[in-house]
C-alpha cells in the first residue's frame, strides 16, 4: 500500500505502546483480523494459522497436507519458488536445480504457460493437456509406489516468467489431484491481496468453481512488516490438532502484526487499490503492446492487474 503509509505507521505505533509479552495470550486483534480475512476468502477456507513470512507459510503448508493427507510427495511447477527454508528449497525448482538436485518425493509438471510452453495457444486444448501432464506424473509416481500430498503453486507464477496459466487447468489438476488423495496448495504470497485488480485472490481467476485446500500469504499481507498467514479448511485443521502437537509461534499472530494487518486490509478498501491496479495494470499493457508493435524483441505482453510480464525474444 505504499512505502511508510501513514494509517500503517500509525496502527504500529499505537499498538506498539500497548504491552505485548507474545502470543499465547488471547487479543481481540487476532480475532478482528482472522475475521476481516476470512471476508475476502471462500468460506470454507475458515481456519487461519498466523506466521512471520511466506516461507513460514508454506513450510506449514507442506505440514498441514502431509499430516492429512499421510503422504509425502509434493508436484510442484518447473522454474517455481516457495521460500528459502530447507524444505522449500527442496520443492523450488528454480533453486534445488543449482545445489543437491531433486529429491526423490518431489515431482515437477510443467509450466503451463501458452506463450512459451509444451502447449500453446494454437493447441487445440492446452488445459486439458498441462492438466494431463499432472495426471501422468501422479500414475507414474504411484506405480513406483509414492503418495501425493500435495499440488503446490503459485496462482500466477512469477519466477517462472510472469504466466498467466489458462482458466480452468487449477480445476482440472485439483481433480487429478484430489483423486490421489492429495491437496491443492495456492500459494498467493506474491500475487494476493487485490494486486490482480479483478479480484482480491489470483486463484480466482479461475473461476468461481475453484477452490483451495490451503492458501499461504505473505509479502503484501503486512506492507514490509513481517507477517504471513495459512488459511485452510476445518478437516485439515482437525487433522493437524489431532497429532495433539499444538501449533505454536512466538511471535505468529501478535497484536502489534495483526493490527498492521487490519490497517493493510483497512487502506486496500479506503483507497480503493484493487480497482486502480486494474486501471493502472491496464494502462501500463496498453502501453507495452503499443511498444511491441514498433519492436521485434517483444514477444508477449501478458499480465492481469499489476502482475505483468514482457516476453523478449531472439
Amino acid at each position: 500500500v505504499g512505502h511508510c503509509h501513514p494509517d500503517i505507521v500509525k496502527a504500529a505505533h499505537e499498538q506498539n505502546q500497548l504491552l505485548n509479552t507474545n502470543s499465547r495470550y488471547l487479543h481481540d486483534n487476532l480475532v478482528d483480523y482472522a475475521e476481516r480475512l476470512s471476508k475476502t476468502l471462500p468460506e470454507k477456507l475458515c481456519i487461519f494459522y498466523f506466521l512471520n513470512s511466506g516461507s513460514e507459510a508454506n513450510d506449514l503448508a507442506l505440514r498441514l497436507a502431509r499430516q492429512y493427507t499421510k503422504h509425502e510427495d509434493v508436484i510442484v511447477l518447473d522454474h517455481a519458488y516457495h521460500g528459502h527454508l530447507t524444505s522449500l528449497i527442496d520443492i523450488s525448482p528454480y533453486k534445488f536445480r543449482n545445489l543437491e538436485g531433486q529429491k526423490e518425493w518431489v515431482h515437477v509438471a510443467p509450466v503451463p504457460d501458452i506463450y512459451r510452453g509444451l502447449y500453446r495457444e494454437d493447441h487445440e486444448d492446452p488445459v486439458t493437456a498441462y492438466a494431463d501432464e499432472v495426471k501422468n506424473i501422479i500414475e507414474h509416481a504411484h506405480t513406483r509406489g509414492r503418495k501425493i500430498a500435495a499440488f503446490f503453486v503459485e496462482s500466477l507464477p512469477s519466477v517462472g516468467g510472469q504466466i498467466i496459466p489458462p482458466a480452468g487447468y487449477f480445476q482440472k489438476v485439483a481433480q487429478h489431484v484430489h483423486k490421489a488423495g492429495g491437496v491443492f496448495v495456492a500459494d498467493e504470497i506474491q500475487v494476493g491481496f487485490g494486486r490482480v485488480g479483478k479480484h482480491f485472490w489470483a486463484f480466482q481467476l479461475q473461476g468461481e468453481d475453484f477452490i483451495p485446500d490451503i492458501v499461504t500469504m505473505g509479502k503484501p499481507i503486512g506492507n514490509g512488516h513481517p507477517i504471513a498467514c495459512v488459511a485452510t479448511t476445518k478437516e485439515i485443521a482437525e487433522a493437524f490438532a489431532a497429532t495433539g502437537v499444538e501449533y505454536f509461534n512466538t511471535f505468529g499472530g501478535n497484536p502489534v502484526s495483526c493490527a498492521i494487518g487490519l490497517a493493510v486490509l483497512d487502506v486496500i478498501e479506503k483507497e480503493h487499490l484493487q480497482a486502480r491496479a486494474s486501471e493502472t495494470g491496464n494502462f501500463l499493457m496498453k502501453l507495452l503492446k503499443e511498444q511491441q508493435i514498433k519492436h521485434p524483441i517483444i514477444g508477449d505482453v501478458r499480465g492481469c492487474g499489476l502482475f505483468i510480464g514482457v516476453d523478449l525474444i531472439k
